[in-house]
């Protein structure tokens, strides 16, 4: 079972968003995704300063050269932000200070310490300046997913036509309280041009939820992704993601310390794989394909 994930901020205890991970640390985290089957990944970046942004890749690019697993599992890179939302609700887990509105300078900047391997960017459309992002990255083979957004009706047809094709974690990342007809989960749900991103584990989305959000969507416009932190493929704890201390209990929920609400995924593919097939009645065959061949393919990737 070969599984491809391309939305993963850390894994086996380590902090893909940390300053000082190590040739050592990345290899302990690709060795624990692959005993999960999680053949290859895009290890995901979320919102901080560009600059920041640009050192954390060129490192990662770095000890791709010198190891021949980490470039194999790890075979691009997610920058989910710093374009995202600063309303209250949708901007998540992300620290809100560091949003901010793109230039093609930085783009540009972003894609070239990615050495080339800048495959998605989840951003929101209504930010000013994203829509040059969305073409100049159509350019470049990068795929753009519309997250962490409060996008109207307009924004999204904008996005699609300048080339978005993805939602990201479709009905996360959005205020507990919203209008119950015209909301941005409803939006996104409604556009058979974008795919839904959709993270199996029962917490995001719990299983009914999930199986409304799934016959929704046409087929083959459905993708599953874990969003995983450290926490995946590791013991309870307390992790962190990025600024944040995460508790991390046996239940796997994941949450700020002494905060109730869930704040990160600790689920593994090979579980998404399992719960997919008991949750959705899929054969086991078509779960794996929705978890592997199927996304890899939208993306360029060969497993």
């Amino acid at each position: 079972m070969k599984l491809f994930d391309f939305q993963v901020n850390g894994f086996g205890g380590v902090d893909f968003q940390s300053d000082n991970l190590s040739l050592a640390d990345v290899k302990h985290a690709v060795d624990a995704l692959n005993r999960h089957h999680m053949t290859a990944i895009f290890f995901t970046l979320i919102t901080d300063r560009v600059e920041s942004l640009c050192r954390k890749l060129e490192a990662i690019e770095h000890m791709r050269a010198q190891d021949a697993s980490i470039a194999s599992t790890i075979c691009g890179y997610h920058l989910e932000g710093p374009w995202i939302s600063t309303e209250t609700g949708y901007h998540g887990a992300h620290p809100v200070d560091l949003a901010c509105n793109p230039t093609i300078e930085d783009y540009l900047r972003l894609r070239d310490a990615a050495g080339g391997n800048l495959r998605v960017i989840t951003l929101a459309p209504e930010i000013e300046g994203t829509e040059l992002i969305i073409e100049a990255a159509k350019a470049d083979n990068i795929r753009i997913s519309l997250g962490h957004t409060n996008a109207s009706v307009a924004a999204i047809d904008r996005a699609i036509l300048a080339g978005a094709t993805l939602a990201t974690h479709v009905g996360n990342a959005v205020p507990l309280h919203m209008h119950r007809h015209d909301n941005v989960v409803q939006r996104l749900l409604a556009r058979d041009e974008l795919i839904a991103c959709l993270i199996p584990d029962g917490i995001h989305l719990p299983p009914f939820v999930l199986q409304n959000y799934f016959r929704a969507k046409p087929t083959g416009t459905v993708f599953f992704t874990t969003d995983c932190m450290a926490a995946a493929g590791a013991p309870p704890g307390r992790y962190t993601v990025g600024p944040h201390e995460m508790d991390v209990g046996a239940d796997g929920i994941v949450h700020l310390p002494g905060d109730s609400r869930f704040a990160g995924s600790s689920l593994t593919l090979d579980r998404g794989v399992e719960n997919i097939t008991n949750w959705l009645g899929l054969e086991k065959n078509e779960a794996v394909e929705l978890c592997g061949s199927l996304p890899a393919k939208h993306f360029g990737i060969e497993l």
